[in-house]
Order: C-alpha cells, then structure tokens, then sequence
C-alpha cells in the first residue's frame, strides 16, 4: 500500500493538495477510529496550512500490487509539531521513538468515515526500497539548516495561508492575506 494524503479545502482560493507519502512511517491505528502519519521536511507544508483552515484530511490509500482496491479515511485532521508533548508521546508509543532527520510533525486524523472504491485504473508498480535522498539531506542540514529551512519554505502555504512553522520556529505569527476571519 502507498500512503497519499489529499486536500480539498472549500475556502476562498480553490486549491487541492495532493501530496505523495510514501514514508513507512504510518502508525496504524492507534486509538479508536484514529490514524497518524510522521511528517518529514519538505519544500511545503500545504497540510499544515489546510488543516489549520478547515481541518478537513483525506488519507488515501492505493493498492499497486495485488487486487485493486482504493481506500479513503475521511475526517478533522491535526498537526502535532515537533518539540510538543503530543509529538514526543506519540512518537515514542507510535513510532517507537524512531524520528528519522528533517522530522516535522505528526499529521493526525480522527476518522469520521472510510470508503473503498475499486481502483481499476490504479497502475501496478513493485516497490523496491525508500529513497535515501530526504534522509540524507536532512543529515547534511543539521538541526540549525532544518530550522532555516522551515522559515524559509515551511512557514506559509503556496496560497499563503499560515502552516503554524512560526510558533514552533518560536516566532510571532503573521496574518496571511488568505486566512480566513
């Protein structure tokens, strides 16, 4: 299974997300009707943004061996940035303490529904491994090149909607132009 996370928010600019995650590090479910996925560094935050807008998630998953078969999670999702009791305890009881370099934050989503679809048209692909690049990257970066790395291209979404990288940067926040009242 390829775990992608979709977004549609229904605010004033009408945008979709729709971001691949192929990370192994799903966490299953770990409370009644809930899932949770460890977010990475990467050149956005569009999820953190949406979130904070609507709270809206979509998890979707694709079967690209095996039967066909597409399975959606639906609910309010939330983001629990690193450096949070929430972070720390779900990362140790989740994920088994194991934060790979350039983690960001925990994406949560309490599921209000499930749906599957029969995923006829999803291509067959063999998974191989994980790409070690992000990993390596991060590496290279450091904690310090992280952080800079967050408040150069983590803080606002590409509609400029606020991801929340501010606070946990320990900066004050600043209004987008897109937020809603």
């Amino acid at each position: 299974m390829h775990l992608s996370l979709t977004r549609i928010p229904l605010i004033q600019i009408q945008s979709i997300n729709f971001t691949t995650k192929p990370h192994i590090f799903l966490a299953g479910l770990y409370l009644v009707a809930a899932v949770a996925y460890l977010d990475q560094t990467g050149s956005g935050n569009e999820a953190a943004a949406h979130l904070r807008a609507d709270g809206r998630l979509t998890i979707m998953f694709c079967a690209f061996e095996g039967a066909p078969m597409i399975l959606r999670l639906y609910g309010r999702g939330r983001t629990l940035p690193r450096g949070t009791g929430e972070y720390a305890h779900l990362l140790a009881t989740a994920f088994n303490g194991d934060e790979p370099p350039g983690a960001r934050q925990i994406v949560v989503l309490d599921v209000e529904s499930v749906q599957t679809s029969c995923g006829y048209s999803v291509p067959l692909y063999d998974y191989k491994d994980e790409r070690p690049t992000l990993r390596n990257w991060a590496s290279r970066k450091g904690d310090d090149g992280i952080r800079e790395y967050w408040r150069e291209k983590n803080v606002a979404s590409i509609d400029g909607l606020p991801t929340g990288m501010r606070e946990v940067l320990g900066e004050a926040a600043e209004e987008s132009l897109f937020a809603p009242d």
